[in-house]
């Protein structure tokens, strides 16, 4: 992890942009998976972990706004803990690593948050998505309701967040190298007769061999409709599409998030080089349109009309362009969002509030369908990372809703789309960071031309 000044310095800013009162963060518990003692691996809040760059369950931070200092609370481990788990930093490690004023037992914490409150000073605190984070927080502050979380703290959060330091955007190359391995092995692995959870644990396995994890738990699937799909069961076979949709994180807790759609063995046929081209068209137009002070809803809309116009030459829609765009019917085929904020988490402070991230006073959520998915749709700034993933999709039951409600028959050419609908789907995926003029693509090259896709899935 980075230095303390890095840590003490973060502290600093959030400070700045409160009046008065104590920051109260929580940092996560273990987790079991069916008792105590067998548990799933840790993952810090990234909060948490934003502000002390401490990696360890059980902690707090208390950072006293008015007096700009920051308290670690937590045990010193115990010879048990040495015993079951090898040596482990005591309180005055962590404090010295997070660059904290003190160190404190845990067992203080209640007094000093009573003690807040006495004096009526403001107790901050996010909205809680554990429910052991959630039992915690009723217990310290017994008086106050958890979804009276602090909105001045979760804005503060947000803006400072959202803007990647150059050391961070470092630590997202870096997971973006692990991901490229990830993508180049698996494409040379798929081939005829493997099933998809062959290939799902040779990618976990290089995530993990890179020293950290996977972000998110991965997409790998035949079943490329099913925008979600975490089964790894089905057989893979020749001329099936795979799309995978994963991403390493470092061990420092940063995220890739990374989507490709190749070939099982190697060669796409005529519809699927169509299909796929008219995603990858969406992409490079979308990519090349974000700049700061645009709104990325713009950025959506824009490779949601290159993907309509692709899928009337292909002869799947028709009818006036715009029109079309507008209201929606475009989302049969893409009924998500272009793109998230990607940082610390995958999707970037989502916890603190999907339309507080995403939306401000400018640019409101939409109602419609597909357009009402897009996770992140105000201007970003300089420095915002963020995933750009068009997709186009072919799914059975939502076709046939439609074709019965007779939803956009204008732009929808329902009797041609018939003999589509066992496509599957294609998405392809890269994160960007926002420059002053435009944008740049992270990572290292993951191949994503048709040619390049083809020669590294033929080996």
């Amino acid at each position: 992890m980075f230095e303390a000044g890095v840590f003490q310095a973060r502290r600093l800013q959030l400070v700045a942009s409160l009046r008065e009162g104590i920051v109260l963060l929580p940092g996560h518990v273990e987790s079991p998976m069916n008792y105590a003692d067998n548990i799933y691996p840790f993952r810090q809040d990234s909060t948490f972990l934003y502000y002390s760059g401490i990696s360890r369950a059980e902690l707090y931070l208390i950072i006293d706004v008015d007096q700009n200092q920051t308290t670690v609370f937590g045990k010193n481990p115990t010879i048990e803990d040495v015993i079951w788990t090898g040596g482990q930093p005591d309180l005055q490690e962590l404090q010295e690593r997070s660059g904290a004023d003190h160190a404190k037992d845990i067992q203080e914490l209640p007094t000093v948050v009573a003690r807040a409150i006495t004096q009526k000073r403001s107790v901050h605190f996010l909205p809680p998505y554990r429910a052991e984070t959630a039992r915690q927080l009723e217990v310290l502050l017994p008086e106050q309701s958890i979804n009276q979380h602090s909105q001045a703290l979760a804005c503060a959060v947000i803006a400072q967040r959202s803007v990647k330091e150059p050391r961070e955007l470092a630590e997202i190359e870096a997971a973006l190298e692990i991901t490229g391995k990830m993508y180049h092995d698996a494409m040379r692995f798929t081939e005829d007769g493997k099933f998809e959870r062959e290939v799902a644990g040779l990618v976990e396995g290089i995530a993990i061999a890179g020293g950290g994890r996977l972000a998110y738990p991965c997409i790998l699937t035949k079943h490329g409709q099913v925008l979600h799909n975490h089964h790894y069961h089905r057989r893979l076979q020749s001329g099936d599409l795979v799309v995978q949709d994963s991403g390493a994180a470092t061990p420092s807790g940063y995220a890739s998030d990374i989507t490709r759609t190749y070939p099982v063995q190697g060669t796409f046929s005529s519809r699927q080089r169509d299909i796929y081209q008219a995603v990858l068209h969406a992409l490079e137009d979308g990519i090349s349109s974000i700049r700061p002070g645009r709104p990325f809803r713009d950025v959506h809309l824009t490779a949601a009309r290159t993907l309509t116009d692709r899928l009337q030459q292909i002869g799947l829609m028709r009818g006036d362009l715009d029109d079309s765009v507008d209201s929606g019917a475009h989302a049969l085929f893409f009924p998500h969002g272009l793109g998230h904020q990607m940082g610390l988490d995958v999707h970037d402070m989502e916890n603190l509030g999907e339309d507080l991230v995403g939306y401000d006073g400018q640019i409101r959520r939409s109602n419609q369908f597909g357009l009402k998915s897009l996770r992140f749709g105000k201007a970003p700034d300089p420095g915002y990372v963020l995933t750009v993933e068009p997709g186009c999709y072919f799914i059975g039951p939502l076709i046939d809703q439609w074709r019965v409600e007779k939803r956009h028959q204008a732009f929808i050419n329902y009797d041609r789309l018939e003999a589509w609908r066992n496509f599957g789907g294609v998405r392809i995926e890269d994160n960007i960071v926002v420059m002053p003029k435009g944008c740049r693509v992270l990572g290292p090259p993951i191949p994503k031309t048709i040619p390049d896709v083809e020669a590294v899935c033929s080996g």
